[in-house]
């Protein structure tokens, strides 16, 4: 799976990652288990962080029952069925997320954007230092297709994940791209998808960042917490001002 290369980076790494955890989300349209052009480029990344230690999972949001909405339970707001609290458990646990899509239209998938859409459902929780939730957690993306777009879907996601609190290291997406127009997918013989230089060497560096990142996240703490609490912003507390009732 490794290039040599890849593999010595790997062998010659002094630090330990083995306490962090990482979520790749395939956000393709296939449901399992027909293969994936999109997981086949997920698993150098998760290749690279394996042989650090780092504990990955793998979850295809296609093959569960995910309503749609902007609630974290949408079984609470009249669906009868609502996977997606289970899916939660593991974002909440993991110390990187990776979200991975093909492109159609020149956009990312439909199941991408749901789960982002979920993944907004929880942005306004807190953590223990009274910060929204996915501070400490590191994002980055993966995009497959024949078809331009994966610069615009990468902007898109980690503009996303961003927003909703994650930190973004340098390099955070990788993608591959065959001719415009019908042809050979990412894993499809003679695509040329699984040995093309540029798609190795920024997935191995997006890989790198998240782990150095979400490394030095962890030992840090996370995101120091001093004027991004939204516990004490709606406590009435400001940082650049007398707060009468603090005083």
């Amino acid at each position: 799976m490794l290039n040599d290369l890849q593999q010595k980076w790997c062998d010659e790494a002094t630090t330990d990652y083995s306490d962090l955890k990482a979520l790749f989300l395939n956000c393709t349209l296939k449901k399992s288990p027909d293969p994936s052009h999109t997981e086949g480029l997920f698993n150098i990344s998760r290749a690279i962080m394996e042989a650090n230690g780092v504990t990955v999972d793998v979850v295809r949001p296609v093959d569960h029952d995910i309503a749609f909405g902007v609630y974290p339970d949408m079984t609470e707001h009249g669906w009868d069925k609502d996977d997606w609290p289970a899916i939660y458990k593991k974002v909440e646990a993991a110390d990187i997320l990776i979200v991975g899509s093909a492109i159609w239209l020149g956009e990312k998938t439909s199941v991408c954007t749901q789960a982002i859409e979920r993944l907004y459902a929880s942005s306004g929780d807190l953590n223990d230092a009274g910060q929204y939730a996915y501070y400490g957690k590191v994002g980055g993306c993966l995009i497959t297709g024949n078809e331009d777009g994966a610069k615009h879907c990468s902007m898109n996601i980690l503009y996303s994940l961003q927003h909703l609190g994650y930190s973004i290291p340098p390099q955070a997406d990788a993608g591959w791209l065959g001719a415009a127009g019908p042809g050979p997918s990412y894993m499809d013989e003679g695509s040329g998808g699984p040995e093309n230089d540029f798609t190795n060497r920024n997935t191995t560096f997006m890989t790198w960042n998240l782990m150095h990142l979400a490394r030095m996240l962890k030992d840090a703490g996370g995101v120091p917490a001093h004027g991004n609490q939204r516990s004490l912003w709606d406590a009435g507390c400001r940082f650049d001002s007398d707060n009468p009732e603090h005083r």
